[in-house]
């Protein structure tokens, strides 16, 4: 067995390494639910674990999904990961090719062209050096892009790139000495010995005619030893612990096993697999728009990895899934932040005051929101529908006294929603109903992940396509224009985002905007953001009524009361309630009165306090 004292910090950093990862990830798996537990193990023995491994391949090594968003930091990311694991298998094969031995140390591969100056005298031997040349030339890409990225990340399409803490610091400096070091070692010995490959190989005769090699070699070889050895220790520290955590991340998620709204081991998880990357920064739009610039998914998971978490940190946020929507790792940030929020929770609160019986039994339940309560023409539109296509429904919420429990679970206020969840949940079964209705997205995400209900849940659109396709209600369509506004709720927290667009094509010519879909735009009056000013949300809602309205279109469509009432407040442009416009098309007049409000009108309701 090969040895020199110069491997003793690379070995040491990876013996660290190992015992902290194993700590780390043993604490976090025997930490999981009993439920979860039986979902690993199940998923171990299943084709869940072959299609984690292709997902590994194709985002833990050419991360795919941040290819599809910035090229160019795809090919960064791309470069170190796979560049980096392909080194460490060739020089393996090239070292078990060389010594015929059937244990090698594990420094031996890393160290290769150190111990074996003699590098022609085993099968395929200039194969082997093109090739561990042009990986290395290839990782080296990517350090002069990540040092580029760090210095100008406007180059890369990037406003702005995450701020790092002394730990991140260092472990990345350390990280972008290894390759460089490498390079220098492996040249200066193929200058002392003349050999090596097309790029260690020129460059080796390169520094051999103005540098005295034998002097230098194994100073470099030493250095690039400690930065190994640095980075590693450094490692379970840093951001670059996502390296390892992502795999078993992606490994978890395949099984089954979902973030939940109480921070747990999974939540952990996540946690540490956030790559820092800094793609949800310039998505935010508290930073776009009302300059906010240290609550962003990734200082958000970094407090968290540093203890540093405050409540304002965890409570200014709009919640609008945005930045999960462009997470290359796919975090569930708005459920880890809601987890955090729990722990500044306050108290039991009775819930005697509602109705523990039902007026009646129907088939169908509306449940307006509180939101539609305060924007009444929404619910006048839908019961008018209703009872035009001879629907058998119960207004659960009629008096307006009954509260889905969104706002207090995006409040952190898990304990109180529960018990108001089992209230309502009573009621609702209590009406024999088959399908329950809701014109709020903020209601109807609650009620289809945390009222676990026997029954149907729809969104008001949902709901009136198929009355319109099964015949029960008419609609003729118009000349005029439309563009529609995804709510967040409705859009990223229930994907939902094909049948508003072919319901309103039904009745309107629908325009496309430039942020639309899974890219649409929040309101700027989120429930989530519970500690923004008025003046960090009037400054979030012009933005987006900004890119609404620059085709001038006859109406702004939305399928929720909020952001309804949040844009009626400026825009210039007549804003519907998908409701309201199904209702408008049918009518045997243009205008009725009592649909298409005045300016006055909706004013006044934008008005009405919360």
């Amino acid at each position: 067995m090969s040895y020199d004292p110069f491997v003793i910090p690379f070995s040491a950093g990876a013996i660290i390494l190992f015992i902290i990862l194993i700590y780390k990830y043993t604490y976090w798996i025997i930490t999981l639910s009993k439920a979860d537990t039986f979902k690993l193990l199940k998923g171990l023995f299943s084709i869940k674990f072959f299609k984690a491994i292709k997902e590994i391949v194709l985002e833990s090594l050419f991360h795919r999904r941040i290819f599809k968003i910035n090229p160019v930091l795809g090919y960064m990311h791309m470069s170190f990961a796979l560049g980096w694991l392909l080194l460490i298998l060739g020089g393996t094969l090239e070292n078990k090719i060389h010594s015929h031995k059937p244990f090698n140390a594990p420094y031996e591969p890393i160290f290769f062209k150190f111990f074996n100056h003699d590098i022609n005298a085993y099968p395929w031997a200039n194969e082997f050096k093109f090739v561990m040349d042009f990986l290395l030339l290839f990782v080296l890409s990517g350090v002069i892009l990540a040092l580029i990225k760090r210095i100008y990340s406007r180059l890369f399409g990037m406003k702005k790139t995450t701020r790092l803490k002394l730990g991140d610091w260092f472990a990345m400096m350390s990280l972008w000495f290894i390759f460089p070091l490498r390079f220098l070692a492996e040249s200066f010995t193929a200058g002392i010995y003349n050999n090596g490959g097309f790029l260690t190989g020129n460059a080796g005769r390169f520094f051999a005619s103005f540098i005295p090699l034998q002097d230098i070699s194994y100073i470099a070889w030493w250095a690039y030893s400690l930065a190994l050895g640095t980075f590693f220790v450094a490692l379970p520290f840093s951001r670059y612990m996502h390296i390892f955590t992502e795999v078993i991340l992606i490994f978890l998620r395949n099984f089954g096993i979902k973030n939940c709204k109480v921070y747990n081991s999974f939540s952990a998880i996540e946690v540490h697999a956030c790559s820092r990357c800094g793609i949800c920064i310039d998505k935010c739009q508290l930073l776009t728009s009302s300059r906010i610039k240290d609550t962003q998914g990734v200082y958000f998971l970094q407090s968290i990895r540093n203890n540093e978490i405050k409540e304002e940190k965890a409570f200014d946020c709009l919640l609008c899934g945005r930045c999960q929507e462009y997470c290359p790792v796919g975090i569930n940030l708005n459920n880890i932040r809601i987890s955090r929020r729990f722990e500044f929770a306050t108290g039991n609160q009775n819930y005697d005051y509602i109705s523990s019986q039902v007026e009646k039994t129907a088939p169908v339940i509306y449940f307006a929101g509180c939101m539609t309560h305060l924007t009444p023409s929404i619910k006048i539109a839908m019961e008018s529908i209703l009872k035009t296509a001879g629907i058998d429904y119960l207004f659960l919420d009629k008096n307006g006294s009954i509260c889905c429990g969104r706002p207090l679970v995006t409040a952190g206020e898990i304990l109180k929603a529960h018990k108001l969840i089992e209230k309502n949940t009573q009621l609702i079964k209590d009406s024999g109903a088959k399908t329950l209705v809701t014109s709020c997205p903020i209601c109807l995400k609650v009620f289809k992940e945390d009222y676990k209900l026997p029954i149907e849940v729809l969104h008001h659109s949902q709901y009136l396509l198929r009355l319109i396709n099964e015949g029960k209600i008419r609609v003729h369509h118009s000349k005029e224009t439309a563009v529609y506004h995804d709510p967040c709720e409705l859009g990223r927290g229930n994907n939902i985002y094909k049948e508003p667009r072919e319901l309103l094509n039904k009745v309107v010519n629908l325009q496309s905007v430039s942020q639309e879909a899974e890219l649409g735009l929040c309101c700027g009056n989120s429930l989530g953001g519970v500690q923004l000013n008025a003046v960090q949300r009037d400054l979030i809602r012009i933005d987006a009524l900004n890119v609404l309205q620059k085709n001038n279109p006859n109406y702004i469509a939305t399928a929720c009361p909020l952001c309804k009432k949040t844009f009626v407040k400026s825009a210039e442009t007549d804003v519907k309630d998908i409701a309201e416009l199904i209702w408008l098309s049918m009518q045997n007049s243009k205008k009725p009165k009592f649909i298409h409000e005045s300016k006055q009108r909706a004013k006044e309701e934008a008005v009405i306090e919360l």
